[in-house]
């Protein structure tokens, strides 16, 4: 069998809890390996229904793989 041919490289930083949100789905999936399971979830993704595209001018902090308000909920909730 020919091995898949992937010249190019995609890296991404993440926070702890965008890791572990990934790591877990990728345990829960068996996924063999976290590029295997980022590679599902971009597919998932992009063939989702009402998928949007980027807006003009949207920085790359704007985008995660949690929502912002689970974030920012979490981190006000720890302060209450």
């Amino acid at each position: 069998m020919a091995e898949l041919e992937r010249p190019e490289r995609l890296q991404i930083m993440l926070t702890a809890d965008e890791l572990s949100a990934l790591e877990n789905w990728r345990y829960d999936k068996r996924m063999p390996s976290r590029s295997a399971a980022v590679r599902e979830l971009l597919r998932r993704g992009l063939a989702a229904d009402g998928f949007l595209t980027a807006e003009q001018g949207i920085k790359s902090q704007d985008y995660g793989i949690l929502p912002a308000d689970a974030v920012n909920g979490a981190a006000g909730n720890e302060n209450s």
